[in-house]
Formats: C-alpha cells, structure tokens, sequence
C-alpha cells in the first residue's frame, strides 16, 4: 500500500465515478444505487433524480483532475474542499478503522464523492505523485486510471484493456508464426 486505505479508495472510486461516463454508466437513479452500493459509499443517499444530476456533474470536474498540471490540481482541489466546506475529522465505522471524513454522513453523495477525492488528490499531491494518473493505454478508449502498483506499471483500465491488447498481441505472435512456418 502507496497510501492510506481511505486515499486509495478515494482515488479508486474517483477513477470509476468519471470513467461512468463514456457510453453513459449512470443512465438512471437505479445504476447510481449499484455504484455506491459497489463503492460502499455510506451515508445519506437519497438517490434520486436531483443526486443523479449532481453526481453526473462532478465527473467532468474530476476527469479534468487527470489532465491538469500540480497547479491546476491544486487549484481544483482546493475549490471542491471550499465548495462543500470540508471540515477533516478522523472517524471509525463499519468495518474501517481510523481514517478522514471532510463532510458529514448526511452531506448528498455528491458532496461526499467531491470531497473524498479531494482529499486523496491532496495525498497525491502532497508526496508528489500525480504522475500516477494516467489514461488507459488502449488506443480505442478514453477511460483513465490511478496505478497505485510499487513499480508504477500499471497501463490499461479496469474494463478490459489489458485483456483485449494481451489476447492480440497473443494473436499476432501467432500469426506471424504461422507466416514464417
């Protein structure tokens, strides 16, 4: 583990909330429902209409976090924490120990996406690590990704990427064997 538990999950779940969004993951309050019930987002959900709206917003907001210098980040980040006025206190529940909540529970999920990932961008910049967003190395998609890997290797999204370029680069050894043969 690079970072903290509550960091890494916050850069996790920021990475998939803005990667909903390319062919339109979060079509309705139902697939919202399945997303924070995925992520374990606790907490006030009212998960409706108003919400899903709220939360399809953020996600440009964040997606730019991939594309921005330090500055741009920080500048970012610093507007979401003023935002939702973030207040970090160490809580304990469920099944976690320790770790920091910057809004209450009941603040709306959205409030509580924006500021989670703020909060781990703050990690991130803080050790000087936003090298580690990335965009999936596939050329056919736009989705990006966090490598929290010690080597820093990590180069293909949670959506199959790595598999697709495995399996064809599998299938070109193969063919070009079958051309030398």
């Amino acid at each position: 583990m690079l970072f903290a538990n509550d960091t890494e999950e916050g850069l996790r779940s920021a990475a998939a909330l803005v990667n909903t969004e390319d062919g339109e993951q979060l079509p309705d309050v139902g697939s919202l429902h399945r997303f924070a019930r995925n992520w374990n987002w606790t907490g006030n959900l009212a998960l409706d209409d108003a919400e899903l709206g709220a939360v399809r917003r953020l996600r440009p907001r964040l997606r730019a976090l991939w594309d921005g210098d330090e500055d741009y980040v920080v500048e970012t980040v610093n507007s979401l924490l003023r935002e939702f006025n973030a207040l970090p206190q160490l809580v304990r529940h469920d099944s976690w120990d320790y770790h920091i909540h910057a809004v209450p529970r009941e603040a709306p999920l959205s409030a509580r996406m924006a500021v989670e990932a703020a909060m781990a961008f703050v990690d991130l910049v803080r050790s000087r690590e936003l090298s580690r967003l990335r965009l999936c190395a596939s050329p056919d998609c736009g989705n990006v990704l966090v490598d929290l890997s010690k080597n820093r290797s990590r180069r293909f999204c949670e959506s199959g990427c790595g598999n697709r370029a495995a399996a064809a680069a599998y299938r070109a050894r193969l063919a070009e064997r079958a051309e030398s043969a």
